[in-house]
């Protein structure tokens, strides 16, 4: 995955997230305490499996990610390039990377794997504004 893959995928998580917000009324509809209860309760249990040594691509970190996915769904459903978007958010912006790093020292970089594979594997994804723009 090169500059010009991560680029569009930056762009896609802007675009794709100033729809929802301008759709939703920035997102009204979230129960935001519940999400980040939801996302706290996950991060503690990848880092439990980081520190038993499992790898961004083991079945275990997979349905994990699937659990972080289903509850970014929350929000919108965003395509395969907003969610690695996210994963890169998560690693650029000092803030988010110092709460997620929060959880563990590494987990920005290894969160980002995992999300990385969770996105080359497929399924449940929302179509990419690109996509939607040439159907």
């Amino acid at each position: 995955m090169g500059n010009t893959y991560e680029d569009e995928c930056r762009r896609s998580l802007a675009e794709e997230q100033a729809k929802s917000l301008a759709r939703t009324n920035n997102w009204e509809h979230v129960d935001r305490e519940r999400v980040h209860q939801d996302w706290d309760v996950l991060y503690r249990e990848i880092t439990a499996f980081m520190d038993g040594g499992s790898l961004p691509g083991d079945p275990q970190i997979q349905e994990l990610v699937r659990r972080h996915f289903d509850i970014a769904c929350r929000f919108y459903t965003p395509s395969k390039e907003a969610y690695v978007g996210m994963s890169l958010f998560y690693a650029e912006d000092e803030a988010m990377r110092a709460f997620h790093n929060s959880y563990h020292p590494g987990m920005v970089d290894f969160l980002g794997a995992a999300i990385k594979v969770f996105a080359e594997q497929g399924g449940g994804f929302a179509p990419s504004a690109r996509a939607e723009a040439s159907a």
